[in-house]
């Protein structure tokens, strides 16, 4: 019989990894071209805001979690406004990052029938590297899906 490990206890808290994960992803989509800022705490429906170069500008929800088998979920609310959802999932000193076309992930999210929860939309965080392989480090915000063996930045 085995002993179970402890995860070492976080040295933050969840508020703190939220706002550290939505930095990352306005430094990221920066860095990739697309100049992007987080904005203020409690700010109704995203939370980061990215310019491309053409077009008009992007709004992006993330949500971060850390990497845990079974039920554990990123969820957002159907009723918030924004283009693009970025699952953020943190395992084992990783850092996986997935922009979503909104469409996207409203069409392979899970629903409730529930009046109570029907508003909700969300996905188990074990099976999101699954579900949205190919928009993995969609930096550029492309929204076609990447090819297996083509890097984002190939999509042209």
């Amino acid at each position: 019989m085995t002993t179970p490990t402890l995860s070492p206890p976080r040295k933050f808290t969840s508020k703190q990894m939220g706002d550290a994960c939505e930095m990352l992803v306005a430094a990221e989509l920066t860095l990739a071209g697309v100049p992007a800022l987080k904005v203020p705490d409690n700010w109704p429906h995203y939370d980061v805001i990215a310019q491309p170069v053409a077009g008009p500008p992007q709004r992006v929800s993330v949500k971060s979690r850390t990497w845990k088998r079974g039920a554990a979920y990123l969820d957002y609310n159907s009723h918030d406004e924004f283009e693009w959802s970025c699952a953020v999932i943190l395992e084992a000193g990783k850092r996986r990052l997935f922009l979503i076309p909104r469409e996207v992930a409203d069409s392979k999210a899970r629903k409730d029938r529930s009046p109570r929860t029907a508003h909700l939309r969300y996905f188990r965080v074990d099976q999101v590297a699954g579900i949205f392989a190919e928009w993995e480090n969609n930096f550029a915000l492309d929204r076609r899906p990447a090819v297996a063996g083509e890097e984002p930045d190939d999509r042209g």
